[in-house]
């Protein structure tokens, strides 16, 4: 599914007036939910000129990649070893390109490949965007320490991808309850 909406995605992102940046964005992380989908309509719905990229998010393909392409090791690791290779070719290759890569951990899984992709984001000086819930913070600190933005949801990084590319904001999240800085701690600097 993510490889239609992210052909579509870059379809619109191939019609932006040319003098707007196409801004390329690594989904990293867990295979298990629609989460990059819901983040491709996102970027599709605000129209942004962002063109949404990810490994291979097929278990069954990334896992036996190698063995179907190479033949069939005897040993497992040796197995592993040469699917991780190749799926290693794409991976780096898309960080490298990418401007932000966003990385999503969930709870039931642990995500070592999505630390490991943020890591080496980070290595680059690549823009990361971390997205998880806030249940596993904790565990998460480093990461987090290395991300410019922590996101609880879908949502937050579509605006988040909002505000970075266009500068719109979207209603705050606390409503009413909203106060600006400005309002909190007073207007500007009180000793300039």
């Amino acid at each position: 599914m993510l490889r239609s909406i992210a052909t579509s995605t870059r379809r619109f992102a191939s019609t932006t007036a040319s003098a707007e940046k196409v801004w390329q964005v690594y989904l990293s992380g867990e295979i298990h939910s629609d989460w990059r989908e819901v983040i491709a309509k996102g970027v599709e719905s605000k129209q942004l000129p962002v063109q949404c990229v990810s490994p291979n998010t097929s278990h069954e393909d990334s896992d036996d990649c190698g063995a179907i392409i190479l033949g069939m090791e005897e040993k497992r690791t040796n197995w592993d070893k040469i699917g991780a290779g190749m799926n290693n070719i794409r991976t780096k290759n898309l960080i490298e390109e990418s401007d932000i890569v966003v990385v999503r951990f969930g709870e039931k899984y642990r995500q070592w490949n999505a630390a490991f992709d943020a890591g080496y984001a980070a290595a680059l000086g690549k823009s990361i965007i971390t997205l998880h819930p806030p249940s596993i913070s904790h565990m998460l600190k480093e990461v987090n320490a290395n991300a410019s933005v922590v996101c609880e949801d879908t949502e937050q990084v579509v605006d988040t991808l909002a505000y970075v590319i266009r500068g719109e904001l979207p209603k705050p999240r606390d409503g009413d309850e909203f106060i600006p800085i400005a309002d909190r701690l007073g207007a500007g600097n009180p000793n300039p």
